[in-house]
């Protein structure tokens, strides 16, 4: 299996329902993704979306480094199955020295073996793929909802750069095409928004919006 040429930012392992979506999600968005399965078929699919996919069976170090998991930043593991593979899984990808696993657990005792090895745990039950996809994507969004397939309302932390701005001054909407709905302050919440208010850090802002544009306003 030859290494691929560019880095990837994320790998995806396992193209199951969530990994799929999850893939579908990142390659639209614009990130560089690399996934494996064993299924051709699925493999095909996600290929309409990214550059990078590979058909196999073989877990082994060796095969997730040749099929180059271990140049990303974040791999997910998306097969949580049979514990033992996701065990395997987990172990052989943090071999590769990756800096952050997120792994997908179906009981609470599977999660707590990976998390033992250094995964970050998700639980499909409770984590869509659209959810994961928005907490790789950002740093600074704390939690959303979807009203649709554009809209979306996120929890953000306000940027280091807004320190000491109003929010007049900032013109979210102008600049960013966002608006705020909600500010939480400390230990309360308001959606009486003064114009006049001083963002200073740990403020938090609730944004709605187009995703693409709550996502352009995180990115800059």
């Amino acid at each position: 299996m030859p290494k691929i040429k560019k880095k990837a930012n994320i790998g995806i392992i396992g193209l199951g329902k969530f990994g799929m979506s999850l893939a579908i999600e990142l390659a639209t968005m614009g990130k560089n993704i690399v996934c494996l399965d064993k299924d051709e078929k699925k493999v095909r699919e996600v290929l309409n979306y990214c550059d990078y996919a590979y058909v196999s069976d073989d877990i082994s170090q060796q095969t997730l480094e040749d099929s180059g998991f271990g140049e990303c930043d974040i791999v997910v593991i998306g097969v949580g199955g049979e514990i033992d593979v996701s065990i395997l899984m987990t172990l052989n990808v943090a071999a590769l020295g990756v800096k952050k696993i997120i792994a997908k657990a179906n009981s609470e005792d599977q999660g707590k073996v990976l998390e033992k090895l250094g995964a970050e745990v998700i639980y499909p039950e409770k984590d869509s793929a659209d959810r994961l996809a928005k907490r790789i994507l950002s740093n600074n969004i704390l939690d959303f909802i979807s009203l649709n397939e554009h809209i979306d309302i996120c929890e953000v932390k306000v940027p280091k750069k807004f320190f000491g701005q109003t929010i007049r001054n900032c013109d979210l909407r102008g600049k960013y095409n966002v608006n705020i709905i909600a500010i939480e302050i400390g230990d309360g919440i308001t959606t009486n928004i003064n114009p006049d208010h001083v963002f200073e850090e740990g403020d938090t802002v609730i944004l709605i919006g187009d995703k693409k544009d709550i996502l352009n306003f995180e990115a800059k």
